[in-house]
């Protein structure tokens, strides 16, 4: 049996309020309505793909779409303008870190994009330019949120003691993405095997029998 249509606005709202994804059985004519559209995407951001092409290209629709959008396609949606828009984008990468991985190559070398994304999605270094990848700043942010980000670091970062630290911190297993000299570095070791002794197997040979850490795991 079709799903009924819904041609009047006050039935259409109504139902919306109630349950964003009624977007899908409104007329054309309402799925281009402001009042009606808005107050889907507010349920739902990524109902955005009901909305007719007017109000895909409409800043203010598209902004409140990308701030309440669990599913991570509402700017996939959007118009090609908006689609390129920093403000927008901005708002989408801080609901979701993960709307990075849909952007241009030149907005995935915005470092302000890139630092919003990866706080709350750490994996959003892995989509990076390799200039930001070799960004202490940008992946000391990601490390510190998800260890493992340090597997997608310049390098030269994963050379880096302080950026390596911070990780191993974090979470120890992110010692098997450290350099050979850091994995040989006592320190790090240590500090890797105190958060969880599993750590020593990324070490190096010669401190996986080092008496000192041998005895923070067996102790």
């Amino acid at each position: 049996m079709a799903e009924t249509i819904i041609t009047d606005k006050t039935e259409a709202l109504a139902a919306v309020n109630n349950d964003g994804f009624a977007l899908e059985h409104v007329s054309d004519e309402l799925r281009a309505d402001r009042e009606v559209v808005m107050a889907a995407v507010k349920n739902s951001g990524w109902l955005l793909q009901y909305a007719s092409d007017e109000l895909k290209a409409d800043k203010e629709v598209v902004m409140a779409a990308v701030k309440n959008d669990g599913y991570n396609t509402a700017l996939e949606h959007a118009s090609d303008e908006l689609k390129a828009d920093k403000e927008v984008v901005m708002a989408a990468v801080k609901n979701n870190g993960y709307a990075l991985a849909n952007l241009s190559d030149e907005l995935k070398a915005d470092k302000e994009l890139v630092m919003a994304a990866v706080q709350n999605w750490a994996s959003a270094l892995q989509s990076d330019s390799d200039e930001l990848k070799a960004d202490k700043e940008l992946v000391m942010a990601a490390v510190q949120n998800w260890a493992s980000a340090l597997h997608s670091a310049s390098d030269e970062l994963k050379a880096d003691k302080e950026v390596v630290m911070a990780a191993v911190k974090n979470d120890s297993g992110a010692l098997q993405y450290a350099s050979d000299e850091l994995k040989a570095d006592k320190e790090v070791v240590m500090a890797a095997v105190k958060n969880d002794g599993e750590a020593l197997e990324h070490a190096s040979d010669e401190l996986k029998t080092d008496p000192e850490i041998l005895a923070l795991i067996d102790g």
